[in-house]
């Protein structure tokens, strides 16, 4: 029921340029995924992202292309990542656990998510990194993957289960960092 580092992978569905400015409070959505990023690069989590039909909404916000390689970046036509089939070969697309932030909660997020589930992955939806152009399709989402067995967490839980242990080197740096 932990997350556990090694088994993990962080997926970030289609914070995207076009359609962030209306997401309800999708400047904390975008700050804790950033986060999230950020935590899991230090800890060595492969982060992928996914873009959902870029010519139309734009890519990927520029602060979360500049931490991550246009190759852990997948454009996707389907809501749901997983019937796109646009993870697959990506780096942590083959680790049995998946943490997820991103946008739409009620859309792509739940599809993939869903399908992640269906696939046997033990998936983790961040609560606080999620988000919605409503805030009642956020908490409807959320429900509805919890109903199916779907993890609930805050991005400070994934983190304490990622570090494991408090007094060591590792622990005191992502503190002092992320921590504050």
């Amino acid at each position: 029921m932990l997350i556990e580092r090694d088994r993990t992978a962080l997926l970030v569905v289609d914070i995207q340029e076009r359609l962030l400015p209306h997401i309800h409070e999708g400047q904390a959505v975008l700050d804790n995924a950033v986060w999230l990023v950020k935590v899991a690069q230090r800890l060595g989590v492969p982060v992928m992202l996914s873009e959902q039909y870029p010519k139309g909404i734009g890519h990927t916000v520029a602060v979360l292309r500049e931490l991550t390689l246009p190759a852990h970046v997948a454009e996707k036509l389907h809501f749901s990542c997983v019937a796109a089939q646009c993870l697959d070969g990506l780096q942590g697309s083959e680790r049995p656990q998946v943490v997820v932030a991103g946008t739409e909660s009620h859309v792509c997020v739940l599809q993939t998510v869903l399908d992640l589930h269906a696939q046997g992955k033990e998936v983790y939806v961040v609560a606080d990194a999620v988000g919605s152009r409503r805030p009642s399709d956020k908490e409807l989402a959320l429900a509805r993957m919890r109903g199916h067995g779907v993890r609930i967490v805050s991005r400070e839980m994934v983190a304490f289960e990622w570090l494991k242990q408090a007094g060591t080197e590792e622990f005191r740096q992502v503190s002092r960092e992320f921590l504050k």
